[in-house]
């Protein structure tokens, strides 16, 4: 078979997207794996490190402003769009897929939506409690609508065609995991904080860790890892740490990168995570089981990541500080406060790991080809 994948924009979409095509290649390794993306950074980054061939089609999303600069960039969203919509014709035509699954990000629109008026057998990835606008526009187009909650049929077109699937995470999430183990009790052992706001970023949260990471070097209370993500470089933060009295030569404890490559083996090493509570971040979290603290972005759709953090906190896997009220001072006595309760941890750590769904991606691949053949 010949699947093509379709992604865009942020890791949320990617790494669902490569996760499915890991689960096509294990299961049917003659079938030929092609990657549409828009062109950005991490597309351009994460999908050839995955093995994959990746295309790119630009693409952009509409803004809802009136000002002048948002009309603008509307008319350059419409350019975009007529140019894709002849790429992706030309692409199908050529190419050929048997099956055609978009996990999210706008180019997935004219893509999806030309495979589906040439019946080609198309599916769709909702990976979060409120539907984006995208989705919403393609699910009276496509074939199925993978979602990763239950109940959420009533919140598309045509509901008979969702499915609940979990979200589909990269094998390495899942390949030799040991049970969760209990928090070290000894003194002497540093635990592991890592945190991090999407691949992304955020200014704003970058902003708030610098005081976070400059009260846990005085009090050398932890080691911890951040990832800054494209929005601010390490080189800037590390710069902004000088400046607040903190050099590197005095930050042994403190490991600031862009991106967390290999988050699948230190999610696995950390024993708490700071970070947003995006679907595929919650995913990961659940299927560790790892105790986190949630701050959501307060800029999607629907507000649909505080409505995420609430499930899990309601659970009693994570707690959750939104951003208005979120500081570095605050986030460092939270971080201690639960360091310091082996037993809340723990209880944490089962929480999590019982919301877990580890076969999302074979769920998936077996819809898709059972619904080809």
């Amino acid at each position: 078979m010949r699947f093509l994948f379709v992604c865009g924009g942020s890791a949320g979409h990617i790494n669902p997207a490569i996760a499915i095509a890991d689960q096509v290649r294990d299961k049917q390794p003659e079938s030929e794996i092609l990657f549409v993306g828009a062109g950005k950074i991490l597309e351009k980054r994460l999908i050839p490190e995955a093995g994959y061939n990746l295309i790119n089609i630009k693409m952009s999303g509409l803004r809802r402003g009136i000002s002048p600069g948002d009309i603008i960039h509307n008319i350059k969203t419409a350019r975009n769009l007529f140019t894709a919509n002849i790429k992706a014709a030309k692409l199908l035509k050529t190419f050929k897929p048997d099956a055609v699954i978009g996990t999210g990000g706008y180019i997935c629109y004219p893509v999806l939506k030309k495979a589906a008026k040439r019946k080609i057998p198309t599916f769709i990835l909702e990976p979060n409690a409120y539907p984006g606008l995208t989705v919403r526009m393609l699910s009276s187009y496509v074939d199925k609508i993978f979602v990763t909650y239950p109940g959420l049929e009533n919140r598309f077109n045509r509901p008979e065609c969702v499915v609940y699937t979990g979200t589909p995470l990269k094998k390495e999430f899942f390949d030799n995991i040991a049970p969760a183990s209990q928090i070290p009790n000894e003194k002497a052992v540093k635990a592991l904080v890592i945190s991090y706001w999407g691949s992304h970023g955020a200014i704003g949260m970058n902003n708030n860790i610098l005081g976070f990471i400059k009260k846990n070097i005085e009090e050398n209370s932890f080691n911890h890892i951040h990832a800054t993500g494209v929005s601010s470089s390490p080189e800037e933060m590390l710069t902004r740490l000088e400046k607040m009295g903190v050099t590197q030569s005095k930050a042994p404890i403190a490991d600031i990168r862009e991106y967390i490559d290999d988050m699948p083996s230190v999610m696995k090493t950390a024993d708490l995570v700071i970070s947003r509570a995006g679907a595929s971040t919650i995913a990961e979290l659940t299927a560790l089981g790892k105790p986190a603290i949630l701050v959501p972005s307060p800029n999607v759709t629907e507000n649909h990541q505080e409505e995420n953090a609430k499930q899990l906190q309601k659970n009693g896997g994570a707690k959750m500080i939104l951003e208005k009220d979120c500081t570095g001072e605050m986030l460092y006595k939270t971080v201690m406060d639960l360091l310091d309760d082996k037993e809340a941890l723990n209880k944490m750590i089962k929480a999590q790991k019982s919301l877990s769904i580890p076969n999302a991606s074979e769920k998936i691949v077996d819809i898709v080809t059972g619904y080809c053949k």
